[in-house]
């Protein structure tokens, strides 16, 4: 892999990192401590949203977001190698 190719496979991965741990603080902080009193006046199943978000759905949401990154980095490394396989190396090692 060249080294441009290399750096911008790594900022596709912190992209896909960071926008999923800004959903995860999201859901897990804000929802889950700052908002729970907002939260709490819509009620789910007969518990109040701001609980069931604070005990149970950011777990949820973490377990979610697993399955969204591994979705999303095979995406990313299948992007990457059909460019690699694009690329030719030469008898000396040197890719063209």
């Amino acid at each position: 892999m060249s080294d441009n190719s290399a750096q911008s496979y790594w900022k596709g991965n912190l992209k896909i990192v960071f926008s999923l741990l800004a959903i995860w603080f999201f859901i897990s902080f804000v929802c889950g401590i700052l908002l729970v009193d907002v939260l709490d006046n819509i009620r789910i199943g007969g518990f109040k949203l701001g609980f069931w978000i604070a005990q149970q759905g950011s777990i949820f949401v973490f377990v979610v977001l697993i399955f969204v990154y591994i979705r999303q980095m095979d995406k990313l490394d299948a992007q990457y190698k059909d460019s690699m396989s694009q690329e030719t190396v030469t008898p000396e090692g040197d890719i063209e």
